[in-house]
């Protein structure tokens, strides 16, 4: 037997309390034993040592799960930590715009119109701008709203330090009742129709990338007419990390704009580009330094909004047409693959481990 004294016993005894009694570490434990009873199934781990409080705390919260299956734990965490989102969303509040001109009021986006400009903010700064299904859906009416207004020119930005950190992993929380598979399908046309109002849109379209950018928010940058960055932003597509597949006609603009290799380590192997770095290689137009990246840009934004406007979108219409099949097909393409990945056990438990990781006790 290991020896212990009085006061090592009392010690951990007290530690192991006050890691029970604490909700944060209460719901840390919950999620932790569902995602083991998820992935590996019921508790086959050797108990660990008594002094070993958290790892102690840890077997007990998955051992009383006792045989539950592997689905219904799945399950069981995605309601959890859905569930969490919903508490921490409700409590953060968000400014809604009205686009001049339009009855249409948004959740998640700031849309105004301004000196022949319209510029569709993305509104969770709190959350990074990260899409969540309502978003995809508020963007898509964004821009098929600007698609027919008097504006000149369209701009997409985000709200706070970070342009968007791409899709909110919540979305892959919300099984519906005929399960993962019609999840998949839901996904897989919502996506498509986002990435068609890319695509389609008739007018110039501008992405200032104030910060951060991240998945689907990189993907489409290859179907703008100008990315202007700040110096401070950076480009990741960590897709294999998360067991998915490119999406936003990346597979084809990406090897395009900066040649195969290159769109393969960011595409395939998770690559992180600065913005210097994304500007040599094509996907950004502009790099600005951080402390004039605004004025600079708006300055210019204004200045090209004098332009003709009927000029500016049909000669964009004529540049895009050589491409539009195309696109929609790699669009196509790309969606049916997600959708296969969506439903695979590497992906689910890809996401399960990156909300793990975040729950860390």
């Amino acid at each position: 037997l290991q020896s212990v004294t009085v006061e090592q016993f009392e010690q951990a005894k007290s530690k192991l309390s006050t890691l029970k009694d604490d909700p944060g570490n209460e719901v840390k434990l919950k999620i932790y034993a569902l995602f083991k009873q998820a992935t590996q199934g019921p508790c086959n781990a050797p108990k660990p040592g008594m002094l070993d409080f958290v790892n102690k705390a840890k077997w007990d919260a998955w051992k009383s799960l006792g045989s539950i299956s592997q689905d219904e734990a799945r399950q069981k965490y995605c309601d959890l930590i859905g569930s969490l989102v919903e508490e921490e969303t409700g409590s953060s509040a968000q400014v809604s715009a009205q686009p001049a001109g339009s009855g249409a009021t948004y959740e998640t986006l700031l849309v105004t119109k301004e000196d022949d400009i319209t510029t569709i903010k993305l509104n969770r700064p709190a959350k990074k701008n990260a899409i969540t299904t309502e978003m995809y859906n508020e963007i898509i009416a964004a821009l098929e709203q600007a698609a027919t207004d008097d504006s000149v020119i369209t701009v997409v930005t985000g709200a706070g330090d970070f342009y968007c950190s791409g899709n909110d992993l919540t979305n892959f929380t919300k099984i519906p009742e005929n399960g993962v598979e019609e999840m998949a399908r839901r996904g897989a046309d919502l996506l498509r129709k986002y990435v068609n109002a890319y695509i389609d849109f008739p007018k110039p379209l501008v992405a200032v990338v104030n910060g951060p950018a991240v998945g689907v928010s990189v993907t489409v940058l290859g179907l703008f007419d100008l990315v202007y960055a700040t110096e401070r932003a950076t480009f990741h597509t960590p897709f294999s990390q998360l067991g998915q597949s490119a999406e936003g006609c990346s597979s084809y603009t990406f090897p395009k704009l900066m040649g195969a290799a290159k769109a393969s380590e960011m595409l395939l192997f998770n690559k992180k580009l600065t913005a210097v770095q994304a500007c040599e290689l094509g996907l950004v137009t502009e790099v600005f330094p951080d402390s004039s990246f605004q004025s600079e840009v708006w300055t210019r934004l204004k200045a090209y909004a004098k332009l003709p406007r009927n000029s500016l979108a049909l000669s964009k219409q004529l540049i895009r047409s050589v491409e539009k099949e195309r696109l929609h097909a790699v669009n196509d393409a790309e969606v049916e693959r997600l959708m296969e990945r969506w439903m695979s056990d590497e992906c689910f438990n890809a996401v399960m481990s990156f909300f793990q990781a975040k729950a860390k006790l």
